[in-house]
């Protein structure tokens, strides 16, 4: 997939600049396609060109100018017959996962450190999760949310972000376990 249909799917969100754009991604899109604010200001312009976005200037008083962009009929219909297409499989290419594979013929006590490190990173993915899925609840309960909300989409890829980030850090946990057990029979500590 291409960073075009984030964009598109983003953009279901309503109008936004590209500094609001880069601010969805982070907050609503970050746990499953990362863009940096330049890709995203060259695919805004490259989506205008191709007419599947327009763009228009918002006037502002002492700051400048921004342009506001917005999906066109033919963008949403882009969209449409992306989202009803079969995906490809999923891959992962994950050089974390080659230091673990290579475990048995490294410093056990590096891949211990990684192991934890990657497991911060997932306790703070799933605090900022639990903040956005409070943001999007608003007080209601989920099965409200879901049964009454305009668009339930960021909140069911909401849902798989936080599971992602719950079995890493299952599996931290596994790993880690597993490690201090072979160092405890061979000796280190």
């Amino acid at each position: 997939m291409s960073l075009k249909y984030a964009v598109l799917a983003a953009l279901l969100e309503g109008a936004a600049s590209g500094y609001d754009l880069a601010k969805r991604f982070d907050a609503s899109m970050a746990n499953f396609w990362q863009a940096t604010p330049q890709q995203l200001y060259r695919e805004l312009e490259r989506l205008a060109g191709d007419g599947l976005i327009s763009a228009r200037v918002v006037q502002q008083e002492r700051r400048p100018n921004k342009r506001m962009f917005t999906l066109t009929e033919e963008g949403r219909e882009d969209l449409r017959a992306f989202a009803v297409a079969p995906p490809r499989p999923t891959t992962i290419r994950d050089d974390f996962l080659v230091k673990i594979q290579a475990v048995d013929d490294s410093d056990p006590d590096a891949a211990r450190a990684l192991v934890e490190e990657r497991m911060e990173w997932g306790r703070g993915k799933l605090a900022r999760y639990e903040r956005l899925r409070e943001i999007l609840l608003d007080g209601r309960s989920e099965d409200a949310y879901l049964r009454t909300a305009d668009r339930i989409g960021p909140y069911l890829t909401l849902m798989r972000g936080r599971s992602f980030e719950e079995e890493n850090l299952r599996w931290g946990a596994q790993v880690l376990e597993i490690l201090a057990r072979r160092n405890a029979v061979s000796g280190r500590a």
